[in-house]
């Protein structure tokens, strides 16, 4: 059974090179404001602790939105959803593949052809080199770039890799589908056929996990949401409550 469960997860970076004065100083400037996680002292050294404490735990059919400010850490928590960052306390368990979109480009090889990355991700994502193959026309039929999946993707626009990395992210069936400001580029027809992609991903018993500032957008398409700050859970609920709250809180200026 596809799930994804995270239990009382937490991320700290070393850091290096700092001239900080003392824990307290530092800790009160960044709560401060709503950015950057949590500045803590241990054993001498500096920690940014981007993630603290955060559990979740999601079934197929979940589809769990996340907002929150520059540096509030949504990044961060999809990228230790994927497996690409270890946690420094606390543990995932993830059943089921993954497909990612993190951003534009991301994991493809910009000197490779489009018709070469496909095959490149049909093989990380598992399947044979005739499997991959397999999928040449569907993903081209989708995102629709014609004689340019011949061509080196460093001479795509930002628009057209975006095309192609959503295409490829959800061409290999993933049960666990997580999205880091997708869609940033492209018209508003391709927007709306890459909804209905996803929305029949998750109706075939997936796991959407969405991060975005574009608000309609994690209220259209969660049901729940997260909102962090500091790396902490600010909010979690549904999705129209937590969106309005954030929204409201932004307006007022309490957390901007």
């Amino acid at each position: 059974m596809t799930h994804l469960k995270l239990q009382d997860v937490s991320v700290a970076y070393p850091v290096f090179g700092s001239s900080r004065t003392t824990e307290t100083e530092v800790t009160e400037t960044a709560a401060n404001k709503p950015i950057g996680g949590s500045i803590r002292a241990r054993g001498g050294k500096n920690f940014v602790v981007a993630l603290e404490k955060i559990t979740l735990s999601l079934s197929a059919g979940s589809r769990l939105g996340i907002v929150g400010h520059n540096g509030a850490g949504k990044s961060t928590l999809l990228r230790t959803m994927a497996g690409i960052y270890s946690p420094t306390a606390g543990s995932v368990s993830v059943e089921g593949r993954v497909g990612t979109m993190f951003s534009t480009g991301l994991g493809m090889q910009a000197n490779a052809t489009g018709r070469e990355n496909i095959t490149l991700s049909g093989l990380l994502n598992g399947l044979t080199r005739k499997q991959a193959v397999e999928k040449y026309e569907g993903i081209a039929e989708f995102c629709e770039l014609g004689s340019y999946l011949d061509f080196p993707v460093n001479t795509y626009s930002r628009g057209m890799a975006m095309r192609l990395s959503f295409a490829m992210a959800t061409a290999f069936n993933p049960d666990v589908l997580l999205l880091d400001e997708w869609l940033g580029a492209g018209d508003q027809a391709f927007r709306k056929k890459a909804e209905a992609r996803m929305q029949e991903l998750v109706a075939a018993a997936g796991i959407l996990v969405l991060a975005s500032h574009r608000l309609p957008l994690i209220r259209n398409n969660c049901d729940d949401c997260l909102w962090l700050e500091h790396g902490t859970v600010k909010m979690f609920g549904p999705a129209h409550e937590v969106v309005a709250e954030f929204r409201d809180s932004t307006k007022s200026g309490d957390a901007s």
